[in-house]
């Protein structure tokens, strides 16, 4: 590929294998709401914003809930699990892919569903700040994944072309965004993210080195 300048990472399950904190986080408060939460429903929720997914829940099982206030006790179960769990660790070879790119002069962007408190914690954890040159959090737009809002945005905060970008997806729901970006997506496999299909991804890889014979 020629002329890439401006790399997207998506950030649970692509930078940190945070998947099952979100997913236990999610279904304690299911629990406490007493919701029957199948995983096929389950689902269809990965890679969409917080705020968004409650809101799917809230239509589908006609709740009389405030949204808000279950992204806040879904929050408040993530970030006792993310600060207590000593084995939370970066999704393998992907520091080194982030450096490669970094020390290639490419331009590097994140674009993740999570909250900014949590895009913060983690890049302060793992100390990321220095790799890249934009943050964005779909929790602070009006549309989440799949809509392609938060790759478009993406692209102009890394004031790059969009066909001179690619983005790092490890869900359906953002593979779909990328696509209906514009943007050549590349879908990575993780074991924790299984049911994840990225069939609508241009690439699919399975180990981040990959990504050098590519670029």
């Amino acid at each position: 590929m020629k002329d890439i300048k401006c790399v997207i990472f998506d950030m649970d399950g692509v930078i940190i294998d945070s998947e099952l904190l979100h997913k236990k986080a999610y279904y304690e408060t299911f629990t406490s709401l007493g919701l029957d939460v199948s995983e096929e429903l389950y689902k269809t929720l990965t890679g969409s914003s917080t705020i968004n997914a409650f809101q799917k829940l809230i239509a589908h099982f006609k709740l009389d809930k405030n949204p808000n206030e279950l992204v806040l006790q879904k929050r408040a179960r993530y970030v006792d699990f993310f600060e207590n769990d000593p084995n939370l660790h970066l999704v393998d070879g992907v520091e080194e892919i982030i450096k490669y790119f970094y020390n290639k002069g490419m331009t590097l962007v994140l674009a993740s569903s999570s909250a900014m408190v949590n895009i913060n914690r983690v890049f302060n954890r793992f100390d990321l700040n220095q790799y890249f040159t934009a943050k964005i959090s779909g929790a602070d737009l009006k549309e989440s994944k799949p809509h392609p809002e938060i790759f478009e945005k993406a692209a102009v905060l890394g004031n790059t072309p969009k066909e001179n970008c690619i983005v790092i997806e490890d869900s359906d729901n953002g593979v779909k965004a990328a696509n209906d970006a514009g943007i050549y997506v590349f879908g990575y496999r993780n074991p924790l993210a299984a049911d994840q299909t990225l069939e609508n991804a241009n690439t699919v890889i399975t180990k981040f080195s990959e990504l050098k014979k590519f670029i």
